[in-house]
């Protein structure tokens, strides 16, 4: 039984670590919405900090970043803007890592819309295919590259609905605006189960990998929250939760 002296100190420890939890502003591409809840929630957890997220495309939240936005830690779902940030003295040198590798999806939530070989883009009958701005979104990107790989561009073109980030994408298809449309793996889970409909897992050699890099800025440096944070993606149940939303790990 905890004597009157156990109680005391516990409740010191416990004091102690609340005055000591933190706070970190990040900056998280749209696709990595639903593993960054749950990655928040395990971090506040495990440290005390808490992590206030922003969600949005990666260009978007990279054009903010340079404008002076108040992010300490950027997760983008490329590698070449973190390195940009790093580049040009925005992002803490040699704090630049890969979290996530993503996968690409072509959904429908229509059982049998989609078959398992993606040849319903050329056969199909459907009117719009929902992709990310490939601008600024690099699961958009890597949407259009599979497209052109499939020499399917002059005939997908005007049915292509454009989504200003994957979230909205996903939207599209969900609420049937889209029939169909490429969306991220990790897109595909409710409540750690995978959505119903119909799906073909695009081939990795049809598109360039999606490297999803985290890089510490240099105004979360000083922060012990930010630092922390950092710390925790790379743990493995960070990269547990990861995985178990179709990441391939780092």
């Amino acid at each position: 039984m905890p004597t009157r002296h156990h109680l005391a100190l516990a409740l010191c420890i416990a004091t102690g670590s609340l005055a000591n939890a933190g706070e970190v502003s990040v900056a998280v591409a749209a696709n990595f919405t639903a593993p960054m809840q749950e990655i928040a929630a395990a971090f506040e957890q495990t440290t005390g900090h808490q992590a206030k997220v922003s969600y949005g495309s990666t260009g978007k939240l990279y054009a903010q970043i340079v404008h002076g936005g108040p992010y300490e830690v950027f997760l983008a779902a490329d590698a070449d803007r973190p390195e940009k940030l790093e580049t040009e003295g925005i992002g803490v040198s040699g704090q630049r890592f890969t979290y996530a590798i993503g996968r690409l999806v072509l959904w429908s939530p229509e059982p049998d819309r989609v078959d398992p070989a993606g040849a319903v883009l050329a056969t199909g009958d459907f009117r719009h295919l929902a992709i990310a701005n490939p601008k600024t979104a690099p699961y958009g990107a890597a949407a259009m590259e599979v497209i052109a790989a499939k020499g399917l561009g002059a005939r997908l073109e005007p049915r292509l609905v454009r989504g200003e980030n994957i979230s909205q994408t996903w939207q599209f298809v969900a609420t049937g605006n889209a029939e169909l449309g490429f969306v991220a793996a990790s897109q595909l889970f409710k409540d750690g189960k995978p959505l119903g409909g119909s799906r073909w897992d695009v081939p990795t050699d049809l598109y360039p990998p999606i490297r999803q890099d985290a890089v510490l800025l240099k105004k979360g440096e000083a922060n012990p929250a930010a630092t922390a944070l950092v710390d925790f993606l790379r743990s493995d149940a960070a990269l547990d939760i990861i995985k178990s939303y179709g990441y391939a790990r780092p």
